[in-house]
């Protein structure tokens, strides 16, 4: 029985550091390759800048990705430690004939760092990311004068929406598309969404954007596009049978282009009915 024990205990140290080291190798792949823009083109889409994160195409993007680095070195900094502790009271502590085991209820100095410095790392998380959030969820920070658009998804479609020249909604000279929105390269604009039906979510990867629609609600965001080309919508709340289809497109163009699609789309006039005309002749 003892030897069956060992055995299995034996296992048990070579399973952690076996997982330790996979870890430790997808760590060094990554900051090898994933992080080396040069090295990953050639082994990743061409939609990704790396291997980690499709490309970013919003003046916000980059912050966003920075944050989300700097998260994930500290959460593979505290893994690596962990499990190199785990490794080491494996080891450390592991059965020997004769030993007793030693039951202690713990030390109060270790329970106390270890309580207080993930509440430190999380507080300077919360406040670092602050004046981010701010930044792109705030009405109020929201670059002065940006075009607003209004898109109102219901399933399984975006319903997209620009005010004609008296930028107004709801008025004869709106311009409409469903699944296609246009964008002016380098330019701030404002969207405002709400669902028609259930809630859906705006999501756009490569502007770091992710928006819920709410019935009876309206949210904004705003982007400025700081590179041309074609991108996808996607809905990131499961909003029906047909989910799977909710598919829209983002086109970044020029500001002259957008004016000239936009001067397109208009619609025609309505030409007013000729007065009717009197009839001179009579028949007598």
């Amino acid at each position: 029985m003892s030897e069956n024990n060992s055995s299995s205990r034996k296992f048990n140290i070579f399973l952690t550091i076996a997982v330790i080291a996979a870890v430790a190798l997808g760590i060094y792949f990554y900051v090898t390759v994933a992080m080396n823009p040069h090295v990953s083109k050639s082994v990743t889409k061409s939609r990704y800048d790396n291997f980690w994160l499709p490309s970013s195409n919003s003046t916000y993007a980059p912050k966003i990705d920075d944050m989300f680095n700097m998260i994930m070195w500290i959460t593979m900094i505290v893994f690596v430690l962990v499990e190199l502790g785990i490794v080491y009271f494996l080891i450390r502590y592991r059965h020997k004939p004769g030993r007793k085991a030693l039951y202690t209820h713990g030390n109060n100095k270790l329970e106390i760092a270890w309580t207080i410095v993930p509440a430190v790392i999380l507080v300077f998380l919360a406040i670092f990311s602050n004046s981010l959030w701010s930044e792109i969820r705030d009405p109020a920070k929201f670059p002065k004068d940006a075009p607003v658009i209004r898109i109102k998804p219901r399933q399984f479609q975006w319903d997209i929406t620009y005010p004609g020249p008296d930028g107004k909604f709801d008025t004869p000279d709106d311009v409409t598309t469903i699944n296609q929105l246009y964008l002016a390269y380098n330019q701030p604009v404002q969207i405002k969404l709400q669902a028609q039906d259930v809630i859906h979510s705006f999501f756009v990867p490569e502007f770091r954007i992710k928006q819920d629609a709410v019935p009876g609600m309206q949210t904004a965001v705003w982007i400025q596009p700081t590179k041309m080309g074609d991108f996808n919508i996607a809905c990131a709340e499961l909003c029906g049978a047909q989910h799977y289809r909710m598919m829209g497109y983002v086109h970044i163009v020029s500001p002259d282009s957008l004016a000239g699609w936009l001067k397109s789309q208009a619609p025609a006039p309505e030409t007013p009915a000729a007065a009717p005309t009197s009839d001179t002749t009579k028949t007598k």
